[in-house]
Formats: C-alpha cells, sequence, structure tokens
C-alpha cells in the first residue's frame, strides 16, 4: 500500500464443532483441524494475513486479534503461537458476530483509535492467497478513506439458502460496487431469483471497516449492547477485566453483524450508507458441511478420477464414484457405492451421503439430549 494504514485484523473463531462430527467437537472446532491438508484451517487463515508472498504482508502477528472460547484458546494459543496471547481473547458466553466483533472495534478504537479493522472467520479456505491480499487491500484503502463499510461478496453458483445475500447497485469506481440491501438465508424460490439477477453476491462474512466506524455503528444500532461491552473494554489491561468480562458479555444481545448493523445501515439507502461490496474472485469455500470439503478437494484435483476422496492407509476403489471416506489408519475399500460420506474417528463413526450431510449437526443435538457429553 502506498499510504501506511494501521491495520489489524480480527480473526473469529468461535464454533460448536457440529458440522464435522465426529471429527470435530466443542473443544476441537474444524478451526483448529487440518481438514485441508497439513496446516490447520486457524493457521491457513493467519497465513494469508501475515505472508509476505510479494514482500508487503498484510499485517504482522502482533497486530492480530483472535476471538474465541474457553475450549478452544488453549489450542489457539499453541498453533498460533506468534499471536500475543492476551489478544486471544475468549467469550464467557456465545453471542454471535456482533458482540464479537463489537468487543475487537471497542478494544482497537481504544488501543489504536485510526486503526482500520478486519472481520475474518478462522474456518474458511482460500484458494488464490495473492488475490485475496489484493483484494483486502483495496478494501482497507476504501475503509480507511472515511466512513466506509466494506463486505467480501462472492458470485454466487447455485442458489444456496444457507448464505445470506448481498444486492448490488450502482459501480462506486471499477472493482467496486455500492450496495442496496443484505437478505439472510433466502428460501430457495428467492434464491434462485437472486442467482438469476445477476447483481446478488453470497455475504462472505468478511468485512473491512475502521475500528472507529464499527464502534459507532455499535453504539447506534445496538444502544443496550454498545455500552455493555464499553464497560468491559474500560477494564482492559486491569486486575477486574476477567470478573467483568465474565459478568457483562453474557448480558450482551444474541445477534449477528449482519442483522444488527448491515441490514440497519443499508436502509440508508445506496447512496447515503457508505456499504460497498468488493467481488472477491479468489476461490473461496467456507467447508460448511462434509459435502461441502468433498466438492472442494474435487475442485483441487485431491480425488481420484470417479471423484471419490479417500484419506486411508491404502485404497481400493471397484465400481464407485464421488464418495468421501476419511479413516486414516486402515485401508479402505469401495465397492459399488456413490455419494457416500463415511468419518472415523477413535470413538465414533459417522455414514451418511452427501445430500444428507448437512443434517450432522441433528446427530450432535440427539447425543446432547441424550447426556452423551463425551461425543459432543
Amino acid at each position: 500500500m502506498a499510504v501506511t494504514i494501521d491495520f489489524r485484523p480480527v480473526i473469529l473463531a468461535g464454533g460448536s464443532g457440529t458440522r464435522f462430527w465426529p471429527r470435530s467437537r466443542r473443544a476441537r472446532a474444524k478451526q483448529i483441524l487440518a481438514l485441508d491438508g497439513e496446516r490447520t484451517m486457524i493457521q491457513r487463515t493467519l497465513d494469508r494475513l501475515t505472508a509476505a508472498g510479494d514482500g508487503q504482508a498484510l499485517a504482522q502477528p502482533q497486530d492480530v486479534w483472535v476471538i474465541t472460547n474457553d475450549l478452544l484458546s488453549t489450542a489457539i494459543c499453541t498453533q498460533l503461537d506468534c499471536v500475543p496471547e492476551h489478544q486471544v481473547v475468549c467469550e464467557p458466553a456465545a453471542r454471535n458476530t456482533a458482540p464479537a466483533a463489537g468487543l475487537a472495534a471497542f478494544l482497537i478504537e481504544r488501543l489504536y483509535p485510526e486503526a482500520v479493522i478486519g472481520i475474518f472467520p478462522a474456518d474458511h479456505v482460500i484458494a488464490d492467497d495473492a488475490a485475496f491480499v489484493a483484494t483486502i487491500r483495496r478494501a482497507i484503502m476504501l475503509a480507511a478513506a472515511g466512513d466506509n463499510m466494506v463486505v467480501l461478496g462472492i458470485e454466487p453458483t447455485r442458489p444456496e439458502t444457507g448464505y445470506g445475500y448481498i444486492e448490488t447497485g450502482e459501480a462506486f469506481e471499477p472493482g467496486i460496487l455500492r450496495v442496496r440491501r443484505f437478505t439472510e438465508k433466502p428460501n430457495r424460490e428467492r434464491a434462485e431469483t437472486f442467482v438469476a439477477a445477476g447483481n446478488y453476491f453470497w455475504n462472505s462474512g468478511m468485512f473491512v471497516w475502521s475500528a472507529k466506524t464499527l464502534a459507532n455503528a455499535m453504539r447506534q444500532h445496538l444502544p443496550e449492547t454498545a455500552p455493555l461491552l464499553e464497560k468491559i473494554v474500560a477494564a482492559w489491561d486491569t486486575p477486574d477485566f476477567e470478573r467483568v468480562f465474565r459478568e457483562v458479555y453474557p448480558q450482551c444481545e444474541n445477534i449477528s453483524v449482519d442483522y444488527a448493523i448491515l441490514e440497519p445501515r443499508s436502509a440508508k439507502g445506496e447512496h447515503h450508507s457508505n456499504l460497498y461490496c468488493l467481488p472477491a474472485r479468489f476461490g473461496w469455500s467456507d467447508l460448511g458441511s462434509w459435502t461441502a470439503l468433498h466438492e472442494y478437494q474435487v475442485e483441487q484435483n485431491a480425488a481420484d478420477d470417479a471423484e471419490n476422496v479417500v484419506q486411508g492407509a491404502g485404497t481400493v476403489v471397484i465400481g464407485s464414484k464421488g464418495n468421501y471416506v476419511y479413516s486414516p489408519d486402515k485401508v479402505i475399500a469401495l465397492v459399488g457405492v456413490e455419494d457416500l460420506v463415511v468419518v472415523e474417528t477413535n470413538d465414533a463413526l459417522l455414514i451418511t451421503n452427501r445430500r444428507h450431510s448437512q443434517d450432522v449437526g441433528k446427530v450432535v443435538k440427539e447425543l446432547q439430549a441424550r447426556g452423551d457429553e463425551k461425543l459432543i
């Protein structure tokens, strides 16, 4: 960047570990697993943000903040040992993305008043790191130029009902679009309409704005939660911080950034909201299910000619296609089967098919109802 801007990435690393059961658990959520390669997902997130690449990293490890929970914090501090431990902040209660991002904004506003912050989920995969860095650099410049909010949009490839959508309007400048409105998780009919329209993007959950802009938006749109977060931040670096955090944070509203900030901000109209969308053309997946992981690995040429993705001690495949199987210590034989998902750990075995892999979270709910805590 030609202009020096203080950029502070914030990695959101909560999560309950349900969608990749049985490999993921509450204390072993997918962001601390190596689902796709040797590095874990949160390590790869940090790598993208801090690797020098062309000689200029987006940030240094000491600039990074992580918002997580007590169950994951030890593993995260171990995996991200170059991030200052006091900047791995553990929520005492899960309160969705608005309080988590807001807490980071108030903290960074207090410590680095002119900083721009980026909000990055810990569990996304990016195919082209160089394109990612170039896109984030442009977002940082736009966020630093005023009271601007920048969201990274993904061009939809299907009428997905599990994502939020961004409706874009006029071009602000080449490669940057004004935002008209946000729509959370439409039904299939609406999703099909959005995809056909051509001016809708999936909301990636990655945002860039100044700490001051997000903090002020919290004050405006979440007037009951913002003072609670400011009370917590006022105790930062004091002996009372943990007590205040533990007592006050659970009182915050349980709400997403999308509902709390972006939707009311977009209601001002595309020419008055200072909301902008950068189409993100760097190959993206949130790996939201075993099926999504299978599809991503097929795209990355990690499958055989019949689109079987198999991780085992050895493989025999006869007349089978489109399967995902994980059993790293055993020889795996596939005979005449299609579209299966089979995942084995030392204490559990999942057998489903790709069409139903989104329902794996229901298994966790059933185990929880039975009181089988050791499996969740």
